[in-house]
């Protein structure tokens, strides 16, 4: 019974606190800056995109080969435990 009232306790504390809370000073509105701030900030984050972007390809190219490897070498032992 006494868990219970613990339990109650807590889910109403984070239900108020919950519907009580505020918006974060630092979310008010300040992210509007980045499109005020003219074409070369935005070409600077594309170019930031880009730079990730082609950087990703060849993790995935890698990814796909040691997934590769590690289905062909479970495909060669199932061939060696045949021959056997």
């Amino acid at each position: 019974m006494n868990a219970k009232l613990t339990l109650t306790a807590v889910c109403s504390t984070v239900i108020l606190s919950l519907v009580t809370s505020t918006s974060a000073l630092a979310s008010s509105g300040a992210t509007n800056k980045v499109f005020i701030s003219g074409p070369l900030i935005l070409l600077f984050l594309g170019f930031c995109a880009l730079v990730v972007v082609f950087q990703c390809i060849p993790a995935i190219i890698m990814f796909y080969g040691m997934i590769k490897g590690i289905f062909t070498a479970a495909d060669k032992k199932t061939l060696d435990i045949s021959r056997n």
